[in-house]
């Protein structure tokens, strides 16, 4: 399936739709409650009630941080004596469903379900669905952390993440009826927050990929306010290849990704080899048992 939208035509056009994204989102921080609830879904034609639940994040804000299992944590780069670098701002893309666009003529707003915030997101959480994405399964660690304050770890702040299945369709917009690989974790008292997730596919034109938006709290998050950092993860190559080949339901990533690379692709093609480094997962496991990955996101505050 060909994703090459008007939020895959290249830098200059994203960044043009970032400007205008984040100055919407950024005058809607400045109302509070369910006025600025209420104009959300104004700008965006439609009622984002139609897409979220009651509670709102109100009730989410007293959710507490996302468990790291020991076994998947990450260390801080403070921790191990290394280096961070800032994760470059990429386009949230079309499928977001932060609030920032519609679906099917409605305001698609994940964000303000009371039950947005959880650890595994691979099943469907919004209607009636409870349907769970098929693939290859990966528990992803990241490590927040403040790359101006000796890569200090970035306690408290919400992340949320999205990506595609393995058949490169994204929940709520390709599959409307679907809500799946989709959810906010809270980081702990070491910055990390830990998703159960599936190994996303590799769709015509995009290098594989998980997107990602860094808020300050969880109830930044879930208020409608804006992300201090939007931005996307490369999967790596080996794994790619690895899963694609070997494992069933990828078929057509195999073609797909045979025909990408990081350098052409218009989201990671611009940015420099110590940004990719660290926007690309490291990753431990097989197919038979699932895979494990680990990234440091670093936010400059």
């Amino acid at each position: 399936m060909d994703h090459r939208d008007a939020h895959d035509l290249g830098l200059a056009h994203d960044l043009k739709t970032m400007t205008r994204l984040a100055s919407r989102r950024r005058a809607l921080g400045w109302f509070a409650g369910a006025s600025g609830a209420a104009m959300l879904a104004s700008c965006d034609g439609g009622s984002s009630a139609a897409m979220s639940a009651s509670a709102g994040g109100t009730e989410a804000s007293g959710a507490t941080p996302t468990p790291s299992p020991a076994a998947t944590a990450a260390p801080t780069p403070a921790a191990t004596g290394g280096s961070c670098v800032a994760d470059p701002v990429e386009t949230n893309g079309p499928y977001p469903a932060d609030g920032t666009n519609i679906s099917s003529g409605i305001t698609s707003n994940v964000l303000t379900a009371a039950n947005v915030v959880r650890s595994d997101i691979r099943s469907s959480f919004l209607g009636s669905s409870t349907a769970t994405a098929a693939g290859v399964p990966v528990v992803l660690t990241l490590t927040l952390v403040d790359v101006n304050a000796a890569c200090a770890p970035l306690a408290g702040h919400a992340i949320y993440l999205w990506h595609c299945d393995r058949d490169g369709k994204y929940s709520l917009y390709d599959l409307p009826a679907e809500s799946y690989l989709r959810g906010v974790g809270v980081t702990d008292s070491n910055g990390r927050a830990t998703f159960t997730t599936i190994f996303p596919g590799c769709y015509a034109g995009r290098w594989p990929h998980i997107h990602f938006e860094v808020f300050s709290s969880l109830a930044n998050a879930t208020g409608g306010r804006y992300a201090t950092l939007v931005s996307q993860l490369a999967m790596p190559s080996a794994a790619c290849g690895t899963v694609y080949n070997g494992a069933s339901g990828y078929t057509a990533s195999i073609r797909n990704f045979a025909g990408v690379s990081l350098s052409s692709d218009n989201v990671f093609g611009d940015n420099s080899s110590a940004q990719i480094a660290q926007q690309t997962p490291a990753m431990s496991g097989n197919i038979a048992d699932g895979y494990t990955a680990v990234a440091v996101i670093g936010i400059a505050r």
